[in-house]
């Protein structure tokens, strides 16, 4: 019965679904997983290490755990010398006044454990610290703690008196210098920031190296009293461990003052050395550190190749040596020696030095010899290459691209091609600016594909100004035309500049006088610029979700060139060709009905009629119409001859002409109240009206019923 008793619970344990041990005892894997995942974390190491540190000060350590730690502690302090070393720059070490407190903060644990073995057990030999301070006690000063003690005494002021000081005293100029500089160091970065030398990420990289920079020598100059409490607090317990020891050794212990005096004095020094040595090793690399406060590279690039360069005092250094080894008394295999190093390496850094001279004036010289040698003669091929914008600029005008007032009129094109290639799609050709000093001083010249598409007549150290109420400008200057528009314009002073703007004027500089006319002609001469190759170029260039559509209706559907020809239609009356897969996906619904690259462009244009709405739309969310009469819709409807896609317009010359007079009468009259209104017509004939209208009123928009967004707000101003 009692076995039965014993086997229910262990049954009932295991249909649990947990293993055995969950009803009583510990899951060990379990445990043992979380140890291992604790472990790996980073915070919890760190935490468990100063965990470790303050057992070291409360508990009693055996002295092979007390070995391990002093090792520790020296290895800890020759990684932070070498990383010091090797570093480039002081801030990819800006952490080091953490791991001072760190090291520090051991070494003082173990000082508090040495004494405590120490004064607990010395009577029982020099082992009782352990190896490592017997070690330190009897080899390194003979057994002899007399030798110990001055030993110690040199270390402690060396470390004290001379390196502590010395890198404090760095550390506290440091850290005011830099808060001193740090306003001036962030105007310079805005300044670049607004200059454009540098972008938005790069002065927040540099704002935050500045912060970096100052907090470390902040923080560096407050870590030097780390090391200067350290200097004394070894110096405090060394007297303390000494006075102690022999006092318990005599009291307690049953020594002899000499006994006593001999084993904790060795005892005593070999725990300063171990301690001071560290501690020596570590303000040596808060030296090295902010020592190196001005200089990038490791520190052998920076001493080594700094004293490297002057070769004279190298040779000078040879010859005193060389002196001193001829004295009596002095040994002059080292001397001697030494002399013939730095001799040597004198001959050859001085060697390094005149062959680079030599390469340099050798350079120079091929450089003058090249600029002096008749050019080659240039490949006839060459003059067949055309550009397809050229800004020809008198010798007056030169001035221009490299003035200091204002914008540079590079950056201004440069501008120019971003915004044209935001507003309409259409990536503008680069422009090409030479002289030309058969031009008029003052004069510039626009060539689209090397022919004549503009001139204009500039002052460069002038203003221009209009009035875009059209009334006669009342200042004094030279009058003139703005050769964009072929509006009365006038040439003023810098200095009235401000009178002019007071005035209500438009005051412009000859930098944006040429931007402008750049402007107006490039948009003028879109189509033509459009090329085969651009075609390609922005189909290439669409969204890779977009290429299937390409892929489907090029070249099955309809050639490159087709896509051109419906492009450069859309060009012409200056339609943005920007939303390039709705143009190809109007082209592709076309195809189906027509292959004329002027039904395909009507099409397409009655797909972009959000876009065309929205493009004339006023500033009061109106399109200004003016709508064609059905007596003219009728006349052009049957003046249509032909069948199918050779449609053409015969309409006569005396319908035509009176057409003519109506179109210029209306718009001229809403011209003068401030409108310009869109032409409406129905879409059989608006390609054939735009064709008419363009001829003497090329900005004139025409546009069908079809082309009109459902949303659109209208507003009819006339009749034709």
């Amino acid at each position: 019965m009692a076995e039965g008793q014993d086997i229910t619970p262990t049954g009932s344990g295991g249909s649990d679904g947990s293993d055995g041990s969950g009803g009583g005892g510990l899951n060990m894997a379990g445990i043992q997983a979380r140890v291992s995942s604790a472990l790996k974390r980073g915070d919890i190491a760190m935490a468990l290490g100063f965990i470790m540190i303050l057992v070291v000060m409360m508990f009693p350590m055996p002295p092979w755990l007390l070995d391990f730690m002093l090792a520790l502690s020296i290895s800890f302090s020759v990684l932070i010398l070498m990383t010091s070393l090797f570093i480039q720059k002081p801030l990819e070490f800006n952490s080091f006044p953490m791991i001072l407190l760190v090291a520090t903060s051991l070494r003082l644990a173990l000082n508090i454990a040495t004494t405590r073995l120490i004064l607990g057990h010395g009577h029982e030999g020099t082992h009782a610290a352990g190896a490592v301070i017997e070690a330190f006690g009897s080899f390194l000063i003979s057994g002899n703690f007399v030798i110990g003690i001055i030993v110690f005494a040199i270390l402690v002021i060396i470390n004290f008196v001379v390196i502590t000081k010395g890198s404090g005293r760095i550390a506290e100029v440091a850290a005011r210098f830099t808060l001193d500089a740090m306003p001036g160091k962030q105007m310079a970065i805005d300044a670049d920031l607004s200059s454009g030398l540098i972008n938005e990420e790069q002065a927040k990289a540099r704002r935050k190296e500045l912060e970096d920079e100052s907090s470390f020598f902040g923080s560096m100059d407050g870590a030097s009293k780390f090391v200067r409490g350290d200097a004394v607090a070894g110096i405090l317990i060394t007297f303390i461990n000494v006075v102690g020891g022999i006092i318990i050794g005599t009291a307690q212990m049953g020594l002899s003052l000499a006994e006593a005096t001999e084993t904790y004095t060795i005892l005593t020094v070999g725990d300063g050395l171990v301690s001071q040595i560290p501690a020596l090793i570590v303000s040596t690399a808060a030296g090295l550190l902010v020592t190196k406060g001005g200089l990038d590279g490791a520190t052998e690039k920076a001493v080594f190749g700094q004293m490297s360069n002057y070769p004279a005092a190298l040779g000078v250094a040879a010859a005193l040596m060389g002196g001193m080894s001829l004295l009596p008394g002095i040994p002059m295999v080292w001397f001697l020696g030494l002399a013939i190093g730095l001799g040597y390496l004198a001959y050859r850094m001085g060697k390094k030095q005149k062959d680079s001279a030599d390469q340099v004036v050798a350079q120079e010289s091929k450089a003058a010899a090249d600029a002096a040698a008749p050019p080659p003669e240039e490949p006839i091929a060459n003059s067949l290459r055309m550009d397809y914008v050229r800004l020809e600029l008198g010798y007056g005008l030169l001035s221009l691209i490299s003035t200091e007032r204002g914008q540079k009129l590079t950056d201004q094109i440069k501008a120019l091609r971003r915004q044209l290639a935001g507003d309409m799609g259409f990536v503008m050709p680069s422009v090409r600016i030479q002289d030309n000093m058969q031009l008029p001083a003052n004069t510039y010249v626009l060539r689209v594909k090397e022919i004549e598409a503009g001139r204009g007549d500039l002052r460069p150290n002038m203003l221009l100004v209009m009035d875009p109420r059209g009334e006669e400008i009342t200042l004094s200057g030279e009058k003139t035309m703005e050769p964009t528009f072929n509006l009365p314009a006038m040439w003023i002073e810098q200095g009235m500049k401000e009178e002019a703007m007071f005035r209500g004027y438009t005051v412009v500089d000859p930098q944006t006088v040429i931007t402008t006319h750049i402007t107006e002609v490039i948009k003028d001469h879109m189509p033509e610029l459009l090329s085969y190759a651009e075609t390609q170029k922005l189909m290439d260039e669409l969204d890779d979700d977009q290429k299937k559509l390409v892929e489907d209706i090029v070249p099955g559907q309809v050639s490159v060139g087709g896509v051109q020809r419906v492009l450069q239609n859309l060009l012409t009356e200056r339609v943005s060709i920007r939303d390039l897969p709705t143009i190809l996906e109007g082209v592709a619904e076309a195809t189906a009905f027509t292959r004329n690259p002027t039904f395909m462009t009507e099409h397409v244009r009655s797909r972009l009629a959000r876009q065309l709405s929205d493009v004339n739309t006023n500033m009061d969310g109106v399109i200004p119409l003016v709508t064609m009469s059905p007596q003219w819709e009728q006349i052009f409807a049957e003046s249509l001859v032909g069948s199918g896609e050779e449609k053409q317009l015969s309409i006569p010359p005396s319908q035509l002409q009176e057409f003519i007079n109506k179109v210029r009468t209306t718009f001229e009259r809403l011209g003068m109240m401030g409108e310009s209104p869109v032409l409406l017509t129905s879409p059989g004939i608006r390609p054939y009206v735009r064709s008419i209208v363009e001829r003497f009123r090329p900005t004139t928009v025409v546009m069908s019923q079809n082309e009109i967004h459902p949303k659109a707000q209208l507003k009819t101003l006339g009749q034709i």
